[in-house]
């Protein structure tokens, strides 16, 4: 496979692992009801996420409400809502450079600059992928904990939901896909930073000089 081949697959895992960043960062179920009970049947299910917090009803019915207050939110909420937010304008920003310095596009011409074009946005991938690891094991470890606190009524214990496992695959999608644009440019910029010089032998002519012509 050629070198701009895995930087288009670099670049493809990467915004795909962008977009996961964005549903992840919109579903409710961050954390939903955790079923520990005697009683199987139940008559509601709770959702709760970053923005909202939904009920859904036995009967399919499903209720949603914005949170009213973002002061009052806890702090794990307050991070997660910042850092998706930031990961979603970054990912955005590194495709825009990603595709800027790529091969397949003529934006600038090839050279050093162009491969640190590229780099710059598989490393803001990368960092993409850091950040948005921050809230996601931020609220698995809080579910986790709270789920084996005995403390913890049976009714507020909470089971780890669909965004998270989300998350994580945008998470490893996205560090994936940094890791193989910034390698794939690193390798063409070493193939590229040492030119091979060639040099016409010099002949001597028939009055015993070298011909001027060598020189030029």
């Amino acid at each position: 496979m050629t070198s701009a081949a895995v930087e288009i697959l670099g670049l493809g895992l990467g915004i795909l692992g962008w977009v996961g960043v964005i549903l992840a960062c919109g579903l409710p179920m961050w954390q939903v009801s955790a079923f520990i009970d005697v009683n199987i049947v139940v008559a509601q299910t709770i959702w709760e996420g970053l923005w909202m917090s939904c009920v859904v009803q036995s009967t399919g019915q499903m209720q949603c409400k914005v949170y009213d207050s973002i002061l009052a939110l806890p702090p794990e909420v307050q991070a997660g809502r910042a850092l998706t937010v930031i990961v979603a304008l970054l990912g955005l920003v590194a495709l825009m450079v990603t595709v800027v310095g790529a091969q397949c596009t003529n934006c600038i011409r090839p050279g050093k600059m162009k491969s640190r074009i590229v780099i710059a946005g598989g490393a803001i991938y990368i960092l993409c992928g850091v950040l948005v690891l921050v809230p996601l094991c931020w609220f698995a470890n809080i579910v986790i904990s709270d789920f084996y606190d005995p403390t913890v009524p049976p009714s507020q214990k909470r089971e780890m939901g669909a965004a998270l496992y989300i998350g994580w695959a945008a998470t490893a999608l996205l560090l994936f896909g940094g890791c193989l644009i910034c390698c794939c440019s690193c390798s063409q910029r070493d193939e590229t930073s040492f030119p091979v010089k060639y040099s016409a032998p010099r002949r001597p002519t028939s009055n015993g000089e070298y011909d001027k012509k060598n020189y030029v």
